[in-house]
């Protein structure tokens, strides 16, 4: 009996410890992009490739946008506290452009989060 409540109670540790082994689906849209084809891919494929979009827009002539979007940050930058002082994540966006199911279009930039704050660069520049 004893040896039997060792194991349970050893069997219950190892499915704790296991379930802490589980990790949300990683994105890797920088690699993920490049599977996409215009001309060929549809949008079942870039489902498969890319999972669902972050954004979607339908514009006026039926064509189609999903925008995609993610934010890589060191070590350093997931510091609690002092992560958001000591460096910017760089992002990636990948834009999917749509007509008729097929992909027409696929852009991909990838830039700092400090990039995209140039409004504010310059002392010559009217703060209002």
């Amino acid at each position: 009996m004893k040896t039997s409540r060792c194991y349970v109670v050893l069997l219950a540790l190892t499915v704790c410890l296991l379930s802490g082994c589980y990790i949300n689906p990683v994105r890797h849209l920088a690699a993920d992009i490049a599977l996409v084809q215009v001309g060929q891919s549809t949008r079942e494929d870039v489902l498969i490739f890319l999972g669902d979009p972050d954004e979607q827009q339908v514009l006026e002539d039926g064509t189609e946008k999903w925008l995609y979007t993610q934010a890589k940050k060191s070590g350093f930058e997931k510091t609690p506290l002092l992560g958001k002082y000591l460096g910017s994540p760089e992002i990636n966006r990948a834009v999917i452009t749509f007509a008729n199911g097929i992909v027409t279009d696929s852009l991909f930039s990838s830039n700092d989060e400090d990039d995209l704050n140039w409004a504010d660069d310059f002392s010559w520049q009217n703060k209002n």
